[in-house]
């Protein structure tokens, strides 16, 4: 059975999602669908690239993901499916897919993108204001049920990319920002683990500035250390993470994305 993701910034009030579900449902009934998140900041499209982006991969090959976070619709922006390696997307050509595409490229994987432009494939009256509804989600029901990409529409080159930031090498560590805050109030890098390679087997020794504070020495996990005290990590994701152990770093921090961060080695 084909399996397809919903990402939107819709929220859950509206029945947007839902009606997005009944649509494919009703072109590939055997469709499985995973709701990704339906929370994104109202239209964060580093936000959504950011989850697409380590998020995707855990999907079984030939997948389809769906992304509406689009504060382009009905504007001149393309409508997009892509292959990038083993899985499909579906959705504005507005740098959704930046990250992916970043380690597409360094791992050599295959891609293809290709502008919407079939409306056989589409719904009969299309909004200028619900494509998610109108054209996304027909558009990944019939490749779930075997259209090939080619045929949707037009290729191209050059998707539209977002610039997202990098981490930088100092003289003593790294110099990064601050990239995403999740539910718990957790923050994270975009320092990585294969930054600090060869430091971590020091990690009492590594210190992490953010917000005014710091951070002397590094945990695998949160309960090495007692409740209520600012932590340093590596999350899941691999990324730098800065946490309060059983509480909410940026409420005590308050920080924001984009904010700077500090890897000294000492």
């Amino acid at each position: 059975m084909p399996v397809i993701t919903l990402m939107t910034d819709f929220g859950i009030k509206d029945g947007n999602t839902g009606v997005m579900k009944g649509v494919i449902w009703g072109i590939c009934s055997t469709a499985q669908i995973s709701d990704l998140s339906h929370l994104i900041p109202a239209q964060d499209i580093r936000e959504a690239a950011y989850i697409f982006a380590r998020s995707v991969p855990y999907f079984p090959k030939g997948s389809i993901h769906v992304v509406v976070v689009d504060p382009g619709v009905g504007t001149a922006r393309r409508p997009m499916a892509a292959q990038i390696g083993d899985w499909f997307y579906v959705g504005p050509d507005n740098g959704t897919i930046t990250g992916l595409l970043e380690r597409a490229e360094q791992e050599g994987w295959q891609t293809m993108f290709v502008e919407l432009k079939e409306k056989t494939y589409w719904l009969q009256t299309i909004s200028y204001v619900f494509h998610g509804r109108d054209i996304f989600s027909p558009v990944a029901a019939h490749l779930a049920n075997g259209v090939p990409l080619q045929e949707l529409g037009t290729p191209f080159d050059e998707p539209v990319r977002l610039e997202l930031p990098k981490p930088t090498r100092t003289d003593h560590g790294w110099r990064g920002e601050v990239t995403h805050i999740d539910h718990f109030g957790n923050i994270s890098a975009n320092i990585r683990v294969e930054h600090l390679s060869d430091a971590l087997q020091e990690k009492e020794r590594i210190l992490v500035r953010l917000s005014g504070s710091e951070i002397n020495g590094m945990v695998n996990t949160f309960g090495e250390r007692p409740i209520g005290e600012l932590v340093a990590l590596i999350g899941s994701t691999g990324n730098l993470g800065i946490a309060v152990v059983n509480g909410n770093a940026v409420q005590q921090l308050g920080t924001k994305v984009g904010d700077s961060v500090e890897v000294v080695y000492t």
